[in-house]
């Protein structure tokens, strides 16, 4: 399958490309993915950063088995000095959280390989998520949550408070550091920021996001995709950030790549480079491509429902 794979990191690679006005793009560019054994989210010829094989997941339910992958691959390139964003979408139970939990070492698969960052995954192998629901130690401050992985490695607490206030600077809580991460002392939208900064000081390359804003009112959560960004552009470990998402606005906005997914199997329909400038603020919502990539993923949506029915 090396063919399509290349196939792949052609369509998909930013190297020696020039750059389009976003004004100019005529139609969104894409290619339904074929059945294959090798699909990939290539950005360039760097090595692969999260690595997904062969993966196989059956559930027995009293008597019935139901399969939510049956030989599932999906490779995501690192992007060194830059960072990613790539936002899984699709129909309901294609399988997006338990990507993710995947990742995160949270669930392994019935068959299959985990490979992060070269390396196969172990039980000690762990990579933090930011979830919907708030997930912060209320007991805790806002200093004490961020840097608590830390404190579990055994860091000091001069070092740990140290590089927990870079990142509480990051997600721009500082001077609410003494504060205990509760609700209503933190809005709903800090105690995300919260859970982003603990979930970069464990692993600045990876972090995970299952529908993170999902439970914040429109004005925070449009707030709080700005400051996805903000610190996507400030965190120096350039992580490649994974996130799921049902609202197609969103995932447009945020992604460099969106994945679209199927489900019964769970299975790739098809990967959209999202051809807009990386460096985003929200005026970009105003122009006609990013319209058009919205109204394209509302189509491949629509024909993915539409199928089942």
């Amino acid at each position: 399958m090396t063919g399509t794979n290349n196939m792949f990191r052609n369509l998909f690679s930013d190297k020696d490309k020039p750059k389009k006005n976003v004004e100019e793009k005529k139609a969104v560019k894409t290619e339904s993915v074929p059945e294959s054994k090798d699909i990939s989210v290539p950005l360039c010829n760097n090595p692969i950063i999260i690595d997904l094989k062969n993966i196989t997941q059956k559930y027995n339910n009293t008597g019935s088995v139901t399969t939510v992958f049956d030989n599932f691959n999906l490779s995501v390139y690192d992007n060194p000095d830059e960072g990613q964003f790539v936002v899984l979408i699709g129909a309901s139970g294609c399988g997006k959280s338990t990507i993710l939990r995947y990742i995160a070492g949270l669930q392994k698969p019935t068959s299959g390989e985990i490979i992060i960052k070269g390396k196969k995954q172990t039980d000690s192998d762990k990579i933090g998520m930011v979830f919907q629901q708030y997930s912060s130690l209320p007991w805790r401050t806002v200093m004490e949550n961020v840097a608590l992985a830390l404190e579990i490695k055994g860091v000091s607490k001069t070092e740990r408070e140290t590089r927990a206030m870079e990142f509480i600077k990051i997600v721009g809580l500082e001077g609410h550091e003494n504060k205990y991460a509760k609700y209503p002392i933190l809005s709903g939208g800090q105690l995300q920021r919260v859970a982003i900064a603990r979930n970069l000081i464990a692993n600045e390359d990876i972090l995970l996001m299952d529908e993170p804003f999902g439970a914040l009112d429109v004005n925070t959560r449009l707030k709080m995709q700005d400051s996805l960004v903000e610190i996507w552009r400030n965190t120096k470990g350039d992580p490649t950030i994974i996130l799921v998402t049902h609202d197609l606005s969103e995932a447009v906005y945020l992604a460099h790549h969106v994945v679209i997914l199927n489900s019964n199997p769970g299975r790739i329909e098809e990967i959209i480079k999202i051809d807009l400038p990386k460096m985003r603020d929200s005026s970009i919502k105003r122009t006609s491509a990013f319209s058009e990539y919205v109204h394209y993923l509302e189509d491949v949506m629509v024909k993915i429902n539409k199928s089942k029915n």
